[in-house]
């Protein structure tokens, strides 16, 4: 860990808290995290106002009524196609009041990350995310991060314009570590512990997984959330790609940050200082208080969560991860330490092998498989710290198809 400061997040900065509410824009707002942030926005409206959302467009209707109570500046969609359907949601809504300003198109999202605002909530999943993180930051606002992958797949690109303290996290863990690593100092710190729920399969070996359906990876036992990030947590891939977010986040070597398995999910993650202290952040598993983390900081708001009631018997386990078993936290620290372009091939083989998984074309098994070997192919990333955005997505593309590609063929195989 470097002596210089993070231009990441960093729980020490002293941020201006200015009076009256404060402005959020909501990328993702119909998605599982926007859904949470927009019920702690309308249950502390002294706080919070939302004046812009973005979704996708795959739930116009719900997009559509929270404009209308949100009574929000504007409204962008990313499919185009939708806004004839959001316009007339939205008109039947709004009746004869004016409608809010519609935006439609890929760019919608990034569009509004610039919008006039105090804090960027980026909820939407997958790497689509990094062109709103890079405008908010060049903007100049706080962006509350839930969309990891853009700065998986942007890191370089994220940090030379990110300021001190500019991020703050709103994964469970790394909100977790951003709490926790307010009680020491950079050098105080030995170790960053990310916690793991295990997720459906924890205790199964290799062997045992090469059989498991789609309804079998998406019965999480503890979260509920989106099909894409439980199969991640499936395959534990969403811990690798936070290690490699803890990594960027706070600069510590890749060798300093253990996965630990947690089933009950109650401490979300852990630091360890030199003098042998451990620092755990807990709360019974709910996003609520990592959303009012990233929306709120550095205030706390009041029952953004809820509390453990300590008069009932509780048992917290912790367990060793299964390497062999689990292989994607391993070959993240490899894609994270290579740098360049290797984690965004990393992360978009992966979307795509996510995506062949359940629509019942590859095993699940295959999923990392495949990544492995796409992986393996890009080879030596060779960008550096020269990283740009043509590069990402020039890498990207090219471990889309390959991934396709490598899929189509274990299929073809398995048939044969």
């Amino acid at each position: 860990m470097s002596d210089r400061p993070s231009p990441l997040a960093d729980p020490h900065i002293a941020f201006d808290v200015s009076e009256g509410r404060r402005d959020i824009v909501v990328l993702g707002s119909t998605g599982s995290i926007g859904t949470q942030a927009i019920d702690l926005v309308l249950r502390n409206p002294d706080r919070f106002r939302v004046t812009a959302l973005a979704a996708s467009g795959g739930r116009v209707g719900l997009l559509a009524e929270q404009a209308h109570r949100l009574k929000v500046a504007a409204v962008a969609v990313a499919r185009e196609e939708v806004l004839p359907e959001l316009r007339e949601a939205l008109t039947a809504l709004y009746g004869s009041e004016p409608l809010p300003e519609l935006l439609a198109g890929p760019d919608a999202a990034t569009q509004l990350a610039a919008s006039p605002c105090h804090t960027v909530l980026n909820g939407i999943t997958g790497s689509i995310g990094l062109a709103p993180t890079l405008a908010a930051l060049e903007a100049g606002r706080t962006l509350a991060l839930a969309n990891k992958e853009s700065l998986i797949v942007g890191g370089p690109l994220v940090k030379a314009l990110a300021k001190p303290g500019q991020i703050i996290p709103v994964d469970s863990e790394h909100a977790a570590l951003f709490q926790a690593l307010a009680a020491g100092t950079r050098a105080d710190v030995r170790k960053l512990v990310v916690t793991a729920s295990g997720g459906p399969f924890r205790g199964r070996t290799r062997e045992q997984l090469a059989h498991v359906t789609r309804e079998d990876a998406l019965a999480h036992p503890t979260w509920a959330m989106g099909p894409v990030i439980t199969v991640n947590s499936a395959t534990l891939v969403n811990k690798g790609l936070e290690v490699i977010e803890a990594h960027l986040l706070y600069d510590i070597p890749f060798d300093r940050i253990e996965v630990v398995v947690h089933p009950q999910s109650y401490v979300h993650s852990m630091v360890e200082f030199t003098d042998g202290s451990t620092l755990a952040q807990a709360t019974p598993p709910d996003m609520g208080g990592p959303i009012a983390i990233g929306i709120g900081w550095p205030e706390r708001v009041p029952d953004a969560a809820p509390a453990f009631d300590w008069s009932k018997a509780s048992t917290w386990e912790f367990f060793p991860l299964d390497t062999e078993a689990f292989p994607s936290v391993g070959l993240a620290r490899h894609v994270g330490e290579l740098g360049g372009t290797a984690p965004a091939v990393f992360n978009a083989a992966n979307e795509e092998c996510v995506e062949a998984f359940l629509a019942g074309r590859l095993p699940f098994n295959g999923i990392m498989d495949t990544v492995t070997a796409v992986v393996a192919e890009h080879g030596v990333p060779g960008t550096g710290t020269s990283l740009t955005v043509p590069d990402v997505l020039e890498a990207e593309t090219w471990a889309r198809a390959r991934a396709r590609e490598l899929a189509a063929k274990a299929t073809a195989e398995a048939r044969a």
